[in-house]
């Protein structure tokens, strides 16, 4: 690797490699020490290309959601299933990894910026804006970078764009999918919520069970299933769909409206 060769972005990939090691050890005791990050379904990765994949996953905090996820694609790339153990897969971690991010989030603050150089593909939101409301068009820029990344490696986003649970699949994703035709990788998570404050940063309480589920390839007819259609399987594979309410006890939903109240004017 040339010292400044960059990536289709302008990324110098030099200094990408050496962000992701030293975030990513900083970060390693979050999910393997404070708490614990029970993995599943790593070895789905071993037979992937190394480009045209699209992973969809629901959404829990603003960082640590992503950051667990370069942990374990990173060691399962480097022949750890279901671990996070030994963080010397950072060494070698694959460079072409993104992540679809809110573009007022990631430049919210030099961390988030620093999050930003190690992957992040922003867009401008199309329905909220400094916390507000707003209607507006979709950027093609914002599309066509999502294409830019898919064409280079992997890429990571959360269809439903914000951490409440149980809101609506974005259309976006599902016009993506139609439209590129990636690989699709269904990942449901749980407990960062409870292990982290909202933006993923502060460890809001310890000893919690993380868990992260990667799913089979979804099956999509690309030519045939309407972007409906697509939008349907995603809110099922991520576990995100209305008919997963019944199995929750109210009392835990509840709670979580309460927190999210609480969160509103803590943020």
């Amino acid at each position: 690797m040339g010292l400044f060769k960059r990536n289709p972005f302008g990324h110098i990939l030099f200094l990408k490699k050496w962000l992701i090691r030293i975030m990513g050890g900083l970060t390693h005791r979050r999910y393997r020490g404070f708490n614990e990050l029970q993995i599943e379904g790593s070895e789905v990765f071993k037979d992937l290309p190394d480009n045209g994949v699209l992973f969809v996953s629901n959404h829990q905090t603003y960082f640590a959601d992503v950051v667990a996820m370069f942990h374990v694609f990173n060691a399962s790339l480097s022949g750890r299933t279901d671990s996070i153990k030994n963080v010397g897969y950072l060494w070698q971690p694959k460079m072409n990894l993104y992540y679809v991010a809110a573009k007022e989030t990631m430049r919210a603050g030099l961390l988030a910026r620093i999050l930003a150089y190690a992957g992040a593909i922003t867009v401008e939101r199309t329905w909220r804006d400094k916390g507000k409301d707003v209607n507006r068009q979709v950027k093609m820029s914002d599309i066509t970078n999502i294409s830019r990344a898919l064409e280079d490696g992997w890429v990571i986003t959360f269809p439903q764009g914000t951490t409440k649970p149980f809101k609506p699949i974005r259309k976006g994703t599902a016009h993506i999918i139609k439209q590129y035709k990636p690989i699709v990788i269904p990942i449901v998570i749980d407990g960062f919520r409870r292990s982290f404050d909202k933006k993923g940063i502060r460890i809001k309480k310890r000893g919690i069970l993380q868990s992260m589920v990667i799913k089979e390839p979804l099956d999509i007819d690309y030519e045939n299933d309407t972007t409906d259609d697509i939008v349907g399987k995603l809110e099922f594979a991520i576990e995100q769909h209305p008919s997963f309410l019944k199995v929750i006890p109210q009392e835990e939903l509840e709670a979580e409206e309460e927190l999210n109240k609480k969160r509103k004017w803590e943020y």
